[in-house]
């Protein structure tokens, strides 16, 4: 299982590193920046941007092997969904967070100072003005929770699995989108630690570590008991193997 942690930290490496490239094209100074003056499109670009990384990424054959979760409120929500080992739910949660950091730091070595400055800031995230923790504590856990509930909603059905990428895709995408200028739409742990680390914004970072996996715990309770006919066929959010064949099950 040492093999899945560190695609996983590979995997989210990716991701973060792909995160703040984004950001500090389509939000930092650039002629991609310049030519979109309203926030809400550049996040509406940033979102569709992201939400295609991560179909890719959970879709490749690393994220078939691992399950192509880079997100550790993800990997607990498989564990109480009861198809991914406890003890490795820990070992995966490091790996996404030091992916994060790791990939957070090619993106400042590959693209200079302006990445660690205002607007970018490493991609880190902070909530809206007028947010109090508590209020992006229930924003979070909800949002995530929302997630998670319809994840696993997917994964319980062979015919809906395959398309779990695109699921987390557009859920990702909508909430940078429509989130972004109220919670950040984090929706990942991993998402917030490595920028938040490499930037030293750490306010809020404990609502965006913590709050996720709340959720992520609470919704998978909820599916629990909602669709007990049905059990989640796979931890893998690419809906198939790790070969790509096909899932079978009762749904």
């Amino acid at each position: 299982m040492a093999g899945h942690s560190a695609l996983e930290c590979l995997l989210t490496a990716v991701l973060l590193f792909g995160v703040v490239t984004i950001v500090r094209w389509v939000a930092g100074p650039s002629p991609v920046s310049d030519a979109i003056p309203q926030i809400h499109q550049k996040l509406l670009i940033i979102g569709l941007c992201v939400g295609l990384l991560l179909v890719a990424l959970i879709r490749s054959r690393p994220g078939r092997i691992s399950g192509g979760h880079l997100n550790p409120a993800l990997s607990l929500a498989m564990w109480r969904l009861g198809v991914f080992r406890g003890a490795s739910v820990l070992p995966y949660i490091a790996a996404q967070l030091v992916g994060s950091v790791v990939g957070v730091s090619a993106a400042r070595a590959l693209w200079g100072p302006t990445v660690g400055i205002p607007p970018v800031r490493d991609a880190a995230l902070q909530p809206g003005p007028g947010w109090s923790a508590g209020g992006l504590f229930v924003a979070e856990a909800v949002s995530v929770g929302v997630l998670v509930y319809l994840v696993g909603l997917f994964l319980r059905f062979p015919k809906l699995a395959p398309l779990g990428p695109w699921l987390v895709g557009f859920l990702i995408c909508a909430a940078i989108a429509l989130l972004g200028t109220l919670t950040g739409g984090s929706e990942n742990p991993a998402r917030q630690f490595g920028p938040a680390v490499v930037s030293g914004r750490v306010g809020f970072l404990w609502v965006y570590l913590l709050a996720p996996m709340m959720g992520a715990a609470v919704a998978a309770e909820v599916l629990n008991r909602a669709h007990s006919r049905h059990t989640v066929l796979t931890h893998r959010l690419c809906g198939t193997h790790a070969d790509g064949s096909a899932l079978r099950g009762s749904g």
